[in-house]
């Protein structure tokens, strides 16, 4: 295999959400400057959920004018519009405009919403592009994408983002106008450091790292080194995407057909018929419960679990599950265990420790050990479990989708969409209308 054709898949791959993922760590720093507060997580979430509408055409097109549209052009187009995107936030996201009488980070909320559609589609057009290259390339791909969540999170800690200390806030009180009757109250007053470099820089760095993926993306088509990684004909029972007469052959072939009866050699038409309806719905099932999980579900309430046990507690996990993306991808590239049983195992697995996490969260801000150091080692250590265990099942799920075809991919992005709508949606209620979720004050929340 190629040295150089792994580390372009993994730089492409980095293109895949390292923008929005850029964005929600840098929250800290972006509400303190703008009229929407704090309000503003619960804006991205909408303005995500309605970005959804690139890879519902996408996949609706590759559904019903199969070979049609062109997922080249398509992908040039998108990682460019990130680039600009990126690119333009480093000048406008503080400014605002009336809207109905009341300021708007209109600018900021616009090109979010940019960004949004070009990772949401990046789902159902980066993935059915790793058909071009041999099976072994896509859990390099998958690498890749757990960078784009790691690497601005290791930026954002370097930047400082919501560093906080603790300072001593001493106010006299006076009850009577003899000033010998007086009080001291002490107070610790939460204070946020300011960052090593601004956020313009940070927005910048994450159009630079868009336009490493447009790099790596032209490259993956016109470098010889890569051509000659492109599988053989002879080499694979599938039709692969080497021309367009050959792309548009593969969309002609539907991943749904209307059923028919089974006989010895095929058990569904799903794919190349290697599995049944029953396993297929499985699969999706599971792809769409752990996208839900890691992509929508606990990332909503990581801050609840974690700030209680302290800052570092909260930074530490933070870096820590975006670390066990990445991790789990590579030990999937040497052990790339294609076991429905296994899958089902690490699901339950990875799902029980979100539970316990939920469950913390739950709590705040007086979570089970809250004043032991053991309470904080443990919310990390299953922040790391789940992330690692969930990522794991996502990319053998991948793996497996790809020797189904092309088609297997486009709908192996769309469920991944769904997964993370149905979680957001059930979320955004819970966490910002009625506020089931209380994180406390980080220097004065006294527990029992």
């Amino acid at each position: 295999m190629s040295l150089l054709t792994h580390l372009l898949a993994c730089l492409f791959g980095t293109g895949s959400w390292v923008s929005v993922n850029g964005l929600w760590v840098e929250l800290p720093l972006i509400v303190p400057h703008i009229p929407e507060s704090w309000y503003l997580p619960s804006y991205l979430s909408i303005l995500i959920q309605m970005a959804n509408i690139g890879p519902l055409f996408i996949t609706l097109m590759h559904r019903f004018h199969p070979g049609v549209l062109n997922e080249t052009a398509v992908i040039y187009v998108i990682i460019s519009l990130g680039t600009v995107a990126s690119f333009l936030l480093g000048f406008f996201w503080k400014d605002t405009a009336v809207v109905a009488g009341v300021p708007r980070s209109v600018a900021l909320l616009a090109l979010t919403f940019f960004l949004a559609t070009v990772d949401c589609t990046s789902s159902v057009t980066f993935l059915p592009f790793m058909m071009r290259l041999k099976p072994q390339y896509l859990t390099t791909y998958y690498i890749g994408e757990g960078v784009s969540g790691l690497l601005p999170a290791l930026v954002a800690l370097i930047q400082g983002v919501g560093v906080v200390h603790c300072t001593n806030n001493t106010q006299f009180w006076n009850h009577t106008l003899n000033s010998y009757n007086s009080s001291v109250t002490f107070d610790l007053q939460a204070q946020y450091q300011p960052a090593n470099f601004s956020t313009e820089v940070f927005f910048f760095f994450l159009s630079a790292m868009m336009l490493v993926c447009l790099a790596a993306f032209l490259l993956l088509n016109y470098h010889p080194d890569v051509a000659r990684e492109h599988p053989s004909s002879r080499s694979t029972n599938r039709v692969k995407e080497r021309s367009q007469k050959n792309r548009k052959w593969v969309e002609e072939k539907p991943m749904m057909e209307p059923s028919r009866p089974e006989n010895h050699k095929h058990r569904s038409s799903f794919g190349t018929g290697a599995y049944s309806w029953m396993q297929v719905f499985y699969i999706f099932a599971i792809l769409a419960w752990a996208n839900a999980l890691t992509n929508a579900v606990l990332p909503s309430v990581q801050s609840y679990s974690c700030m209680p046990y302290g800052n570092k507690v909260y930074h530490l996990s933070a870096t820590m599950a975006a670390v066990s993306n990445p991790l789990a991808c590579f030990i999937a590239m040497f052990l790339p265990i294609r076991s429905l049983l296994l899958m089902g195992a690490l699901s339950v697995i990875g799902s029980a420790v979100g539970a316990y996490i939920m469950g913390m969260a739950a709590l705040s801000p007086c979570p089970l050990l809250v004043h032991e150091t053991s309470g904080g080692v443990i919310i990390v250590f299953a922040w790391i479990v789940c992330v690692l265990t969930l990522s794991y099942v996502k990319v053998i799920i991948g793996v497996i989708l790809r020797d189904e075809g092309h088609s297997a991919l486009v709908w192996c992005g769309a469920v991944v969409q769904l997964g993370s709508l149905l979680g957001a949606a059930t979320m955004f209620p819970l966490v910002s209308v009625y506020s089931y979720f209380s994180s406390g004050d980080p220097c004065n929340t006294k527990c029992p």
